[in-house]
């Protein structure tokens, strides 16, 4: 039997509760096929912060990189906002993409027929969709030198090379390629110079696959765009902070930030996660939407194990559940048979993805 070692960053707030639920569904649908899971826990954020003082101890770097995937919760929470920058979670998290490497994070937006109504768009707007949100993870404005303040001036630059604008690049029209062979990249290159280098290397780079078509949008039209006609796009393709703000406006399309997973892939490791945060104020009630981390790891065993059969049970149990009307508190409005503990919908899912 063919085992797999996982690193599990459960983190802050909800994130131990959710990785839990995630974890039974992986274990449940191990059972049928012939792998299994070696799980081994490291620390991020703001735990990591309060027993070793540092939010992402070296320990967590070295443990990931020796695991064929991560698994990760969420961080953050007021607790730690008063701490010098560098030691809050948040800069423990860029500083774990850096470290491992992982340029390309993948946002997918899939509207579930069964929640149809959670969307703040009409229906005919949404129906049928499905997105895929490509954002470059390590470089652009969040890593970009020089940066500082003094008291009346702030700064931070947006930085891309050739290099970095490719290896997306090549992301992009790969995944394309699987999907419906169209990526629409979003820059503000009437403006940015930084935006025109973009546009031209992923017009070069575009080149190598002649199958795939290409579109360029300027970033604010894109934002617009989403919410007037969603479907137009398959694979949008973006910089980091364009990408941060465009994945977050297109998750919305589907009802509930709870729903939706994430990949962050490199050459080295990939680590998947929910795109929603810590949510600190819910923490320990018991009702924390599991779902966006069990599909996470759905896309772990897809992108990460090459386990595409065991994948497709995972998505075909969270449609099955949600087709059937269990919901968390988040959905309990929308067509709900029974409102879910945070425990009971991961067991539901785990029940369906074993058979």
């Amino acid at each position: 039997m063919k085992t797999y070692k996982i690193a599990l960053i459960k983190g802050d707030g909800i994130g131990p509760e959710i990785i839990e639920e995630a974890v039974k569904v992986l274990d449940a649908v191990a059972s049928c096929f012939d792998f299994d899971f070696e799980y081994e826990e490291a620390l991020m954020g703001g735990c990591a912060y309060d027993i070793t003082g540092d939010p992402l101890p070296k320990e967590t770097i070295n443990i990931s990189l020796n695991s064929d995937a991560v698994l990760f919760g969420a961080i953050g929470g007021s607790k730690w906002d008063s701490l010098p920058r560098e030691k809050r979670p948040e800069s423990g998290l860029l500083k774990f993409r850096k470290e491992l490497g992982v340029y390309a994070n993948l946002r997918p937006a899939v509207v579930y027929d069964e929640l149809i109504n959670a969307s703040s768009l009409k229906p005919e707007i949404i129906m049928g969709v499905d997105i895929m949100v490509i954002r470059e993870l390590i470089g652009g404005i969040y890593f970009g030198e020089p940066k500082g303040r003094t008291e009346d001036k702030g700064w931070n630059t947006m930085v891309y090379t050739r290099m970095e604008i490719e290896r997306i690049a090549h992301q992009a029209f790969k995944i394309a390629q699987k999907r419906d062979k169209r990526v629409c990249s979003i820059d503000k290159a009437n403006v940015l110079d930084v935006s025109q280098l973009w546009r031209d290397v992923v017009t070069e780079i575009s080149k190598q696959y002649p199958d795939v078509e290409l579109s360029h949008m300027y970033v604010d039209n894109a934002a617009m765009q989403l919410i007037l006609n969603p479907r137009q796009f398959d694979v949008m393709l973006t910089g980091n902070i364009f990408g941060d703000i465009l994945s977050d406006e297109a998750s919305m399309l589907c009802g509930s930030i709870g729903l939706l997973p994430s990949a962050s892939v490199g050459e080295k490791i990939g680590v998947y996660e929910p795109i929603h945060g810590s949510a600190p104020d819910i923490a320990g009630q018991g009702i924390a939407n599991p779902i966006a981390t069990i599909a996470s790891a759905s896309m772990m065993l897809k992108h990460a194990l090459s386990e595409n059969a065991a994948a497709k049970k995972i998505d075909n149990a969270i449609k099955r559940t949600l087709k059937e009307g269990y919901r968390t508190k988040d959905l309990a409005q929308y067509d709900a048979k029974e409102v879910c503990s945070t425990s009971e919908m991961g067991s539901i899912i785990a029940n369906y993805a074993a058979k």
